[in-house]
């Protein structure tokens, strides 16, 4: 398992000295319950512009969201790229730490890349729940109990 890290914008360096052991043990906790052989995943730590451009060019929305997954079948796997400035907002919006939002939209991101989705309902409970056991061990509250 190979697990890349790339922080494009300075404003991720700040958190980034606490949060990369936090953002490498999610990711390796995650593909450790799948039999993913020779997985690469590269997490790409960004801006709201290059998220927005990507989404514009993937997804046809012309926004930027918290976190898009692209899954690649060689190598499996795939990239996850993070916007700061949405990521930053959600935390603060949802009362969260931003640690806790972003290692939340990590194992999100890396459930995606393994082939969950959250589109029909049933998906997306078995989704959350996966979420939700995977950040309990990481030591972080259930996200989706403020809703």
């Amino acid at each position: 398992m190979t697990i890349n890290l790339l922080v494009d914008d300075p404003r991720w360096r700040n958190s980034f000295k606490t949060l990369r052991v936090d953002v490498l043990k999610a990711v390796r906790m995650v593909l450790k319950d799948y039999d993913v052989k020779g997985a690469v995943v590269t997490l790409k730590f960004s801006t709201n512009e290059d998220v927005e451009t990507l989404n514009h060019l993937y997804r046809g929305k012309k926004k930027p969201t918290n976190v898009l997954s692209f899954p690649n079948d060689e190598p499996p796997l795939g990239d996850i790229i993070l916007a700061y400035e949405t990521v930053k907002r959600e935390a603060k919006e949802q009362k969260k730490t931003f640690r806790a939002h972003t290692l939340h939209l990590v194992v999100h991101a890396t459930l995606h890349l393994l082939g969950y989705d959250h589109e029909k309902s049933r998906e997306a409970e078995e989704m959350e729940a996966l979420e939700i056991a995977y950040l309990k061990r990481l030591g972080i509250a259930n996200p989706y109990e403020s809703r």
